[in-house]
């Protein structure tokens, strides 16, 4: 793949994940499996990717107050040490890949389909107990270290449909949850010993503008029916890279 059309799809997947509070690694992943990198390269550079812009989309879902401290830190608290054991496993992706893309697809389908009612759903919030957060947290941190994603796309969807939160603070909270499984994910696969592309700075570059522009345009612009329908389109472009890539 030309190396201009490989940066600029980068920055595009950071944009339009970014806008939904997410790191963009499962799309990083999409664009590298599609210009043939191998899966050693693939992981640490996506991980390091979503570093960058869960970065950029926490600190601007923070300070637009569309952010959740109580919400956050139970679901964080277990998934930061099972990303960093993840990111030193390795899974079939025989297995993996079929039964997750399936799941997202469900997701995104749901996601699109209750987008109209939005609005009623913003107003019904419920506290997720400890004894669901945590497990589950742990659960979503492992599969963030094993496949190089930082796990928000399997958290949105589930704190959305369960009512956890509101569209917006659920994305201010999947981009922090993103944020620290991608530092611990990407600390233990390069504790097993992987190393970071030589080109990872154009990269970096590319995903810090799309993830700059994607950020702004979540935290302050986008309505609730419109971040539903993005995180919809988002996870089914996740799942068709999981299917067929």
């Amino acid at each position: 793949m030309y190396e201009w059309v490989f940066v600029a799809l980068i920055a595009g997947a950071a944009l339009l994940y970014a806008s939904v509070g997410h790191g963009g690694g499962s799309g990083y992943l999409a664009v590298m499996a599609m210009a043939g990198m191998t899966p050693v390269e693939m992981k640490p550079a996506a991980l390091a990717l979503n570093v960058l812009v869960a970065s950029l989309a926490t600190w601007r879902f923070v300070r637009a107050g569309a952010f959740s401290w109580k919400l956050w830190w139970p679901f964080a608290l277990a998934s930061a040490p099972a990303a960093y054991l993840g990111g030193r496993l390795a899974l079939p992706d025989g297995i993996y890949r079929p039964v997750v893309g399936a799941v997202l697809m469900f997701a995104a389908w749901r996601l699109f389909a209750s987008a109209a009612r939005a609005t009623a759903m913003e107003a019904r919030v419920l506290t997720p107990r400890l004894a669901v957060a945590i497990p589950t947290g742990a659960g979503l941190g492992l599969l963030s270290g094993l496949t190089g994603v930082g796990g928000g796309i399997f958290l949105s969807p589930l704190m959305l449909m369960m009512s956890w939160g509101g569209a917006r603070v659920v994305a201010g909270v999947s981009a922090a949850f993103i944020l620290v499984n991608s530092i611990t994910g990407l600390a233990g696969v390069l504790h097993g010993g992987a190393s970071l592309p030589a080109d990872l700075p154009y990269w970096l570059a590319a995903a810090g503008v799309g993830g700059w522009i994607g950020s702004a345009l979540g935290a302050r612009r986008l309505a609730p029916v419109a971040l539903r329908r993005l995180l919809a389109l988002v996870l089914a472009v996740a799942a068709l890279k999981m299917i067929l890539l």
